[in-house]
C-alpha cells in the first residue's frame, strides 16, 4: 500500500475516533446533563465523521486502487495528493473549531481548505481513471 494511503487511512480512523468520542458525549448529555456546552459541540462532531472519516478513507482508497500508470512514476505526480491531504486535514479543523466557536471565519477558511482539497485530489485522480480492458 503507497505511504499516502497509510496516511490517509490513519488519520481518518483518527477522526473516525475523535468523531464518536465527541457523539458520546453528546448522548451522555442527553441522558445526565454534563455541561450546558456540550451540544455546541455538534458541528464538530459531523465535521469529523462526515469529512474528517468518510472523505478521508475514499481519498486514501482512491489513491491506492486507481489503476496505475505503466510508464514513469506508477501513480503519477503525488504532490497533489500531498497536498489535498494536508488541506483537507487542516480544513477539518478549522472547520470544526469555526463551528463549536461560532467564529464565521474560520469556518469559512475550512470549507475552503476542503473544497481545494477536492480540487487537488481530483486533479490527481482524473489522469489515472480509464475505461476497463
Amino acid at each position: 500500500m503507497p505511504r499516502l494511503s497509510v496516511w490517509m487511512i490513519r488519520a481518518a480512523l483518527l477522526h473516525l475516533a475523535a468523531g464518536f468520542a465527541l457523539g458520546a458525549l453528546l448522548l451522555a448529555q442527553r441522558g445526565a446533563p454534563i455541561h450546558p456546552a456540550v451540544p455546541l459541540l455538534r458541528p464538530a462532531h459531523a465535521e469529523l465523521l462526515l469529512l474528517g472519516w468518510t472523505v478521508q478513507l475514499a481519498m486514501g482508497v482512491g489513491f491506492w486502487i486507481l489503476p496505475r500508470f505503466r510508464a514513469g512514476p506508477e501513480r503519477g505526480d503525488e504532490r497533489p495528493a500531498w497536498l489535498a491531504f494536508l488541506l483537507l486535514n487542516l480544513g477539518v479543523i478549522a472547520a470544526a473549531a469555526g463551528g463549536v466557536a461560532a467564529l464565521g471565519p474560520l469556518l469559512v477558511g475550512g470549507r475552503l481548505a476542503e473544497g481545494l482539497a477536492a480540487a487537488a485530489f481530483a486533479a490527481h485522480a482524473w489522469p489515472r481513471v480509464k475505461p476497463f480492458g
